[in-house]
């Protein structure tokens, strides 16, 4: 809630900042204090593994449309012109009226979502997006609705699909079913969407519904959204879509997956989804109900690069056939950063021994678990499986999860021969922060992967010797010396400095060999975003105060002023 600023924070204003971040079913019968049992030992490679091939991904592009531009406002009447100075005044009408390479503009307030019927072209593209600074909140389905979702994409007239839309800066919530659906049919594919900064969230929690849905839709591009308490999947991308890219989301407390692809062949076609890109997204705390943070079933020649996920309940990555017309093959999973709850399961399953031509290279596959580990496959030498320059723990399966070897007898068959053990407690800055520490085991212990070439937030590869491990490489902000906490601010403001770097805002105690603190990363787990602009701390060393996008919707785009307690377990808005 947005609140007045109070005269005692007036101070804030006058302190300068010193300028200087499976499957869904899967179960396991080995009990935590069983012995494991060897598996059947294979050849060990030692020639040093080839490279996957770079990848090449094509991703949509939203064309600026020529057409005119529209206004919906609550205060608007269907029976204007759409004009800015005599505005619309529900999104039903707005998308019943716009012709391609049109633009519709959504004023602050609150609104029933639509069934859209309507397409662009590939080269005018139609527009659908909150006006510049406004905050939008769509909290029901619209009068036309079919499937109780709040904003439908579908058709069952002409073509039967609906194309070329570009969808941002909404908050969609509360919806029966899916917040936002989209859907072609068997015979012909919708395609061509691009949906980018929206806020999903609370949707379908009586009926098991995801925030983003698609079903038989091919070349979509989903970034930089926040989905998350979703009562199954944060993004759901099913029936046979193809050419499909995932980028930059925070997926997080969802009951099911955060991302979850499904080809699908009981509802027809061929029941395959391909050729996608899975990158630089944060995915967390997802999988009560069971489900991987990123979970495969069906899915071929995709690559899933530079993910940060840890906490989630259910599997890490989940390569498997259920659903799908294939077991899902030729994945490329290259520099991610996975690390299980203590109560979760493997941090990589590969279930199904038509999964062919999987590989696993630079990622950091840790768990909290007592006895689950790094990678489980269902028998050894399984076609073009490779593994190798990985953190990983000394836990592995290859029969299925029946039965769990170390790293010794993992090697035997040819796997992981240049990775390195580690816990999660010697890996990173601390146990909320996962960027590396200087001295980390991941740091210029990976292989340079041709087409790799950033990192999670856009810093170039490598920054040392070799390419790091993980999906944030090191050197992408200051970064500590050692896994030691950063000393505490309380008490005085003298003894720390505070600066920002690169869009993100640190502290740091003012001694020699003080290790510097990541506030943006621990303000990621009270308010994802970004937007960190400017760092103070009160007089007492009680309070922070940072000049950021977060917090509220409103901020988003704009800049509000945000009060966090010195030890980063609170904050909130107090002014915009």
């Amino acid at each position: 809630m947005m609140k007045r600023t109070n005269k005692n924070y007036l101070w804030l204003f006058l302190l300068v900042p010193v300028l200087l971040s499976i499957a869904c079913n899967a179960t396991s019968s080995v009990a935590p204090d069983e012995e494991p049992s060897d598996s059947e030992v294979g050849q060990s490679s030692t020639q040093a593994p080839v490279p996957p091939a770079a990848p090449v991904i094509e991703e949509p592009v939203a064309v600026p449309g020529s057409g005119q531009t529209f206004s919906v406002a609550p205060n608007g009447s269907d029976d204007n012109d759409g004009s800015p100075a005599s505005p619309w005044a529900t999104i039903q009408h707005a998308v019943d009226s716009v012709a391609p390479g049109d633009t519709i503009l959504i004023e602050s307030g609150t609104y029933a979502g639509a069934r859209i019927e309507r397409s662009g072209t590939a080269d005018e593209w139609i527009t659908l997006q909150a006006a510049p600074g406004a905050s939008i909140l769509i909290n029901a389905p619209g009068p036309n609705n079919k499937h109780e979702s709040n904003l439908e994409f579908e058709t069952w007239e002409g073509t039967k699909t609906v194309s070329f839309w570009a969808v941002s800066g909404l908050e969609i919530v509360d919806a029966p079913y899916w917040g936002i659906d989209l859907r072609g049919n068997e015979e012909t594919h919708s395609s061509g969407f691009v949906i980018q900064n929206n806020r999903i969230h609370d949707n379908g929690l009586d009926a098991g519904k995801s925030g983003i849905f698609f079903a038989f839709v091919d070349d979509v591009l989903v970034e930089n959204n926040e989905s998350y308490s979703n009562g199954e999947h944060g993004i759901y991308l099913s029936n046979s879509g193809d050419r499909f890219v995932v980028r930059g989301n925070s997926l997080y407390e969802n009951n099911n997956c955060g991302l979850h692809i499904n080809g699908d062949l009981e509802s027809g076609e061929d029941g395959i989804i391909s050729n996608g890109l899975i990158e630089n997204n944060t995915i967390y705390e997802n999988g009560e109900g069971g489900c991987a943070g990123i979970n495969m079933d069906g899915v071929t020649d995709t690559i899933v690069q530079n993910n940060l996920l840890y906490e989630n309940l259910g599997s890490g990555i989940a390569i498997f056939q259920e659903n799908g017309a294939v077991c899902s093959q030729n994945i490329q999973v290259l520099n991610n950063t996975i690390v299980q709850a203590e109560e979760g399961r493997w941090a990589i399953i590969i279930n199904g021994d038509d999964c062919i031509n999987n590989k696993i290279f630079n990622n950091i596959i840790l768990t909290y678990h007592e006895w689950r580990g790094s990678i489980v496959i269902p028998e050894p030498g399984i076609l073009g499986f490779e593994s190798d320059y990985n953190v990983i723990m000394d836990r592995f399966s290859a029969d299925d999860d029946d039965s769990v070897i170390s790293l010794s007898e993992w090697q035997a068959l040819g796997y992981d021969n240049n990775s390195i053990i580690a816990a999660p407690n010697e890996m990173f800055i601390g146990p909320d922060d996962y960027a590396l520490y200087d001295g980390s085991p991941a740091v210029n212990a990976g292989l340079a992967l041709p087409g790799l070439t950033l990192d999670m937030r856009g810093t170039a590869r490598p920054q040392g010797a070799a390419f790091d491990i993980g999906a944030l490489e090191f050197g992408d902000s200051p970064q500590a010396q050692s896994p030691t906490a950063i000393p505490s601010a309380a008490g005085s403001s003298g003894g720390t400095i505070t600066y920002t770097f690169d869009g993100r805002v640190y502290r740091i105690a003012a001694e020699e060999g003080a290790v510097p603190e990541d506030i943006s990363l621990a303000l990621d787990a009270l308010s994802p975003g970004g937007g960190d602009r400017r760092l103070n701390i009160s007089p007492d060393g009680n309070w922070l105060v940072v000049e950021t996008e977060r917090f509220d919707p409103e901020c988003d785009g704009w800049s509000c002023l945000a009060i966090i307690s010195a030890d980063l377990s609170s904050g909130e808005v107090v002014r915009a």
